[in-house]
């Protein structure tokens, strides 16, 4: 249920929460501490009240309370005070007849005075019991002054007190919540901004966000605007695709129509099947532009963090050289050549025997009539996968290799998608790796580099 609520929300439960538990721990301290006050307010009242009675019957031999005493019996912590006094004899020498019950009996080793709980007619009473020394009418000897008063003073005093602080905490709790609940609103009024900076962003706006906004989301707007580069260079280079695919698709598919008109046309069957082998060989080269295409978006499609399947490196080379051999013109040697076991690398390894093809194909297709051999080695070096495919060809010039790697060159007047180097390219780079490509005097190396880390599991 907690996930349905609102950041502001959480936020003050998060500050306000912990704030109750405190307080509730307070009130409890509150509570203790009340009580020990009102216990130390009224035991001292009570004492003061015993000490004046005691003296007064000292003075008077009993007969009179002076007013002064008589004021603090009526009016000790707001309520009545109840006294006696014992003559040593256990006589009563002054105060009310009938005493509390409960008393504990008194101690002759006791010097101090004595504070008790007990029952006075029925209701608890608290007391306290003073012994002195003194003469009264020419007795001497111990006198017992005991002073009382009901208990329920004491609650009243202790629960206002407890009132008053609960009044206190909780007008301070509401306080503090209402300063909480509008001071965060206005503590997330960046993020508010920030969500209408962000909904102003399209398809057709994915500008960087540049508004000032607190540290703590800092890395939020940052990852935003990465994010909204990616997408403007993915979107940027979708179109380019889209522009650069009609227009190379325009032609081939346009000589298709055409051939397969002139099929339709021909005046006699010899020249039908002619020009049926020539539609064939026209949609053959359309359809594998087609597909190369697509596989080159494929390529860049592929994110290196994606890549979980681990396969064993010279076992998915082996196997494609095995089935690649069938294609190798007559005349022209197949060489694999793995100089350090690779181990098991992370890599998609459809892709990766896509880029081998694509490099073999170009140095047959390009490598002229003085190619004989194409080489491909493997070793793990320096911290790299390095797959590298040499041949002895007629080879690039090295100025040319620049143009050579963009889609859809056509460095000579040979058959080709212009797509080879660039599909190898962008299988490199979502690999996390990089395409170096170095003419030869004969011939042409191309290296595909892949860092370890990345590649290796």
């Amino acid at each position: 249920m907690t996930r349905n609520l609102s950041l502001r929300m959480r936020l003050t439960l998060i500050i306000l929460l912990p704030l109750l538990a405190i307080s509730v721990a307070a009130g409890l301290w509150q509570l203790n501490h009340s009580r020990q006050t009102a216990t130390e307010v009224f035991d001292r009242s009570l004492l003061t009240a015993a000490l004046a009675v005691s003296n007064d019957v000292s003075l008077s031999g009993g007969d009179a309370l002076s007013p002064r005493t008589q004021k603090i019996l009526s009016d000790t912590s707001g309520g009545r005070v109840f006294y006696h006094v014992y003559a040593p004899d256990g006589v009563i020498v002054a105060g009310y007849a009938t005493p509390p019950v409960g008393i504990p009996a008194p101690d002759a080793k006791e010097a101090g005075p004595s504070f008790f709980s007990a029952i006075y007619f029925g209701r608890p009473v608290s007391g306290v019991r003073l012994q002195s020394r003194t003469e009264i009418d020419g007795f001497s000897g111990v006198f017992t002054t005991t002073v009382w008063q009901d208990t329920a003073l004491r609650e009243a005093f202790v629960r206002d007190l407890i009132r008053r602080s609960l009044i206190t905490i909780g007008g301070l709790i509401i306080a503090l919540a209402l300063v909480v609940w509008f001071g965060v609103r206005l503590g997330l009024r960046p993020l508010l901004d920030l969500q209408d900076a962000i909904e102003r962003r399209s398809s057709d706006e994915l500008s960087p966000i540049r508004r000032p906004v607190p540290e703590e989301v800092r890395g939020i707007v940052e990852t935003l605007n990465q994010l909204f580069a990616q997408l403007s260079r993915s979107m940027a280079a979708q179109s380019d695709f889209i522009s650069n695919a009609a227009h190379q698709m325009r032609n081939p598919i346009a000589g298709v129509l055409a051939l397969a008109e002139a099929v339709h046309r021909a005046p006699s069957p010899e020249a039908a099947r002619t020009r049926a082998e020539d539609l064939l060989e026209a949609a053959r080269e359309t359809a594998d532009l087609t597909q190369k295409l697509l596989t080159l978006e494929r390529a860049k499609a592929i994110s290196p963090l994606r890549l979980h399947h681990r396969v064993d490196l010279q076992t998915v080379l082996a196997e494609w050289a095995t089935g690649y051999h069938d294609s190798m013109p007559p005349g022209v040697d197949l060489d694999l050549t793995v100089r350090a076991d690779p181990g098991q690398v992370r890599c998609d390894p459809t892709m990766l025997r896509e880029a081998l093809s694509n490099l073999v194909d170009n140095a047959v297709r390009h490598g002229g009539p003085s190619l004989s051999r194409v080489t491909i080695s493997a070793e793990r070096s320096q911290g790299q996968i390095r797959l590298t495919v040499t041949d002895d060809g007629c080879g690039i010039p090295t100025d040319e290799i620049p143009a050579a790697k963009e889609r859809f060159a056509q460095l000579s007047a040979s058959s080709g998608s212009g797509l080879g180097l660039p599909i190898v390219e962008a299988i490199a780079a979502s690999h996390g790796g990089e395409l170096h490509v170095t003419a030869l005097s004969p011939g042409l190396q191309v290296t595909i580099c892949m860092p370890v880390e990345t590649a290796a599991g």
